[in-house]
């Protein structure tokens, strides 16, 4: 069998926690799955136009005709992806959809971030090359394009992820191990979750989902029950330690559709997206409230503890003050004594969650805000401008 270039799912092992700096952050395994044999390597011409889809049959109840249809209207803009590395053993697949009418299709960055060629299949079967048009590691989305007939270039509906409420049914299209056209149904499970990345910067507003997600769902949409796409399927939760191949087991994590609408049309203008710097560490998944329960002296129970503030940043800039005091907590290293920010704006923000919601979706870079903080137990107002985040 052939090398895996990077492809599938990101796999967030159960169970096992890795330190970086001073947040607790879930560790992650890559998988890379072989496409369909065959797939890859030529262009298929189709013989006629596009099948017309067959009549929803009758005696079916409300829910089962609705979901046909959406299969129906979802399925002609989602596509297979097959990628190839520099060498000619090295392969990968995954999923997309068809963004616009000029041949843009979404995907997630790691399934084409280290391929050399891309081949992607439409849902009658023709195969197109397609080119990178811009890559962005921080929200793991990527836009390729390729030249197709008019006819295959059915841009998905994309829907609101600001309007999603936990409970919804949600429906999950694209090609898990390589089985292409699969639809799973699930719920949302929770909305606003943060993803970590290889990058050590968060994705935030996450949704978190049941609809079966697996290697080979990445880039594929997560849509609502009227067909609109409202998350690009990224990464699932598992425990492998049994058979040793990772699945599904009831949590993936989706990219909002609010992320595509802002990143894509800068990754088709530009190649790339700027994202803002604030320049600080904070405590992640330990929060003021449970400091504060466990007797440490903080004098809120809301807001963003400052661990570190990186030398030379925007933060230190702004004279930003970090903790001193150290302290461990459920086994992660946390610094007391640091400012705690209570607000941006005048828009409060209660954990470092929504810190950076706020600063990746109402903040540009160079742009100066205003931090609303705790020192000392008095609350002062400081002036910061936002830098633009290195690379990784």
């Amino acid at each position: 069998m052939g090398s895996r270039i990077r492809e599938g799912v990101w796999i967030l092992m159960a169970g096992i926690l890795a330190l970086s700096g001073c947040r607790s952050v879930p560790l992650r395994e890559l998988i890379f799955v072989t496409p369909t044999p065959g797939s890859s390597n030529a262009i298929a011409v189709p013989a006629g136009p596009p099948p017309t889809p067959p009549p929803i049959p009758s005696g079916l109840d409300e829910e089962e005709q609705r979901l046909i249809a959406i299969y129906q209207k979802v399925l002609p803009s989602v596509v297979n992806i097959d990628v190839e590395g520099a060498e000619a053993s090295a392969f990968g697949s995954g999923s997309g959809f068809i963004y616009d009418t000029r041949g843009h299709i979404v995907t997630n960055n790691h399934v084409v971030e280290f391929a050399e060629e891309i081949w992607v299949t439409f849902h009658d079967g023709t195969v197109a090359k397609a080119r990178v048009v811009g890559r962005d590691v921080f929200s793991d989305l990527a836009v390729i394009r390729v030249d197709a007939p008019p006819e295959l270039l059915r841009p998905a509906e994309l829907g609101d992820s600001d309007t999603l409420r936990v409970g919804q049914k949600v429906v999950a299209i694209g090609n898990p191990f390589g089985l292409r056209g699969t639809m799973t149904l699930g719920v949302i499970s929770a909305l606003g979750r943060a993803l970590e990345t290889p990058t050590r910067f968060q994705i935030p507003d996450v949704i978190q989902t049941d609809a079966a997600i697996n290697p080979g769902n990445s880039g594929g949409p997560l849509v609502d029950l009227q067909g609109r796409v409202i998350g690009v399927n990224s990464a699932i939760r598992t425990d492998s330690s049994a058979t040793g191949i990772p699945a599904n087991i009831g949590i993936g994590f989706a990219i909002p559709v609010n992320t595509v609408k802002r990143v894509v049309p800068q990754l088709i203008q530009n190649g790339r997206v700027r994202y803002p710097y604030l320049g600080i560490t904070s405590t992640g998944a330990i929060s003021l409230a449970e400091l504060r329960a466990r007797g440490y002296d903080v004098p809120a129970t809301r807001g963003v503890l400052i661990q570190e503030v990186v030398p030379d940043g925007p933060a230190a800039q702004a004279g930003l003050r970090g903790g001193t005091r150290e302290v461990q907590v459920r086994g992660v290293r946390i610094l007391l004594g640091g400012d705690i920010i209570t607000a941006i704006d005048g828009h409060p923000v209660s954990s470092f969650d929504e810190l950076v919601s706020y600063l990746v979706n109402h903040t540009e870079v160079d742009q100066t805000v205003t931090l609303t903080i705790l020192r000392d137990g008095q609350e002062r107002e400081v002036r910061v401008k936002l830098g633009e985040r290195p690379s990784p």
